[in-house]
């Protein structure tokens, strides 16, 4: 297995297990199997297993094994504070009291800030308290290292990132993410703060393993030397030094040993001219299937209404290069659930977005057109019910 290092030079599997997909029997975790597989993952060498308080069981199953098989100190635990549902300090407390219940230990190696899309997200725990809390819960050992986990757009992760003395972050990165989210330019930027940074959805939620266009999946077949899809999408991750390990929801033991064997040699810098041009042609492929030709270069940007134009068309893309249901939740994590509202009708037809944008694109048109397309009735329901919940600080616990 080969390893990489965190922020005080502890060995993390360059391959994390991550702990939200473990398969089901009807509607529980199926205990027996899925045992089996971790496991088989930490004879393997994996060492660091990231859960969450959302993930239905995970936590009290991960928990569970450890205990019953005394493996905790084997492991490296992650789990996250489910930010969206703190209005208090004392909630801070609630929260992570049960999840070291759930978990049966007495601390927590790598804590996040679940699933930030903004600063005022952060901002918020910060003004009840939460840099005290984290303080006192690193002196006595209860919390190892601070992180936190995003979703949005890049200069907000940068704006999150130089706010506090972070130990770690995590991203959603993949070679067609490479520029969306928190990008290239985030992980260049965590790495140059000596922040080690985790890879979320290597795969996409799988897109780019199983549901790849039937043309570029043709061309990895047919590219020497043979490697599945999901194999060349991790090797142009470990091919980067900065990223310092890769959660993978495995739930088979094949599975486990693909995995480890392309950790086990996928080193920085091993990924060839060949591989490397094979890559951009699948991203060729993938790019021309989209319904807007925006390469977000954000020439568009900043809205004077606020939309945020590259965000909106890299969602109504992703509709037809991966899945409606994927897009448009992505969407709702991304661009609905911000603290500050950033839709596409927000746009008043200034025409401001227009003369600046390289590509031509008639924004305002077609900016309704994706609005319509990511927020069908039901999905706007369901985006305002979420805002409310989760964005709404006056209530308590």
């Amino acid at each position: 297995m080969q390893y990489r290092k965190d922020r005080y030079g502890n060995d993390i599997s360059a391959i994390g297990f991550g702990c939200m997909r473990f398969t089901k029997k009807g509607t529980a975790i199926d205990y027996e199997k899925s045992e089996k597989e971790i496991l088989y993952a930490i004879e393997k060498g994996i060492n660091y297993f990231d859960t969450a308080y959302i993930y239905p069981g995970s936590e009290v199953f991960l928990g569970s094994v450890l205990e019953k098989n005394r493996l905790r100190d084997r492991v490296k635990i992650a789990t996250k504070l489910p930010q969206y549902l703190i209005r208090n300090t004392a909630s801070i407390e609630k929260y992570f009291n049960t999840q070291l219940e759930r978990l049966k230990t007495d601390h927590i190696d790598y804590y996040l800030m679940h699933m930030l899309t903004d600063l005022q997200a952060w901002t918020n725990l910060k003004n009840i308290g939460i840099i005290d809390w984290i303080t006192e819960k690193k002196k006595t050992g209860a919390i190892g290292q601070i992180g936190f986990s995003y979703h949005g757009d890049t200069a907000m992760f940068l704006d999150i990132l130089k706010d506090y003395d972070w130990d770690f972050c995590q991203i959603q990165y993949n070679y067609i993410d490479e520029h969306t989210q928190a990008g290239r330019k985030g992980l260049m930027a965590a790495a140059e703060k000596g922040i080690p940074v985790i890879i979320m959805e290597p795969l996409r939620g799988g897109k780019l393993a199983t549901s790849l266009p039937k043309e570029a999946a043709a061309k990895i077949a047919d590219s020497s030397p043979k490697r599945t899809p999901a194999e060349l999408a991790f090797r142009w991750l470990y091919d980067q030094s900065q990223v310092t390990c890769i959660l993978s929801g495995m739930n088979s033991i094949e599975m486990i040993d693909e995995n480890c064997r392309v950790a086990d040699d996928a080193l920085p810098g091993h990924l060839t001219d060949d591989d490397r041009a094979l890559i951009e042609e699948i991203k060729e492929i993938i790019n021309s299937k989209t319904k807007v030709g925006c390469t977000r270069c954000a020439y568009c940007m900043p809205c004077p209404q606020g939309v945020d134009i590259p965000g909106t068309f890299q969602f109504y893309n992703n509709m037809f290069t991966e899945s409606k249901a994927s897009a448009r939740r992505n969407f709702a994590q991304v661009i609905g659930i911000r603290k500050k509202p950033a839709f596409a009708t927000q746009c008043i037809n200034c025409g401001k977005c227009v003369k600046h944008c390289p590509q031509g694109i008639n924004i305002p048109e077609k900016l309704k057109e994706a609005d319509k397309a990511l927020r069908p009735l039901p999905y706007k329901i369901a985006i305002n019910i979420a805002r409310k919940f989760m964005l709404d600080r006056k209530g308590s616990d």
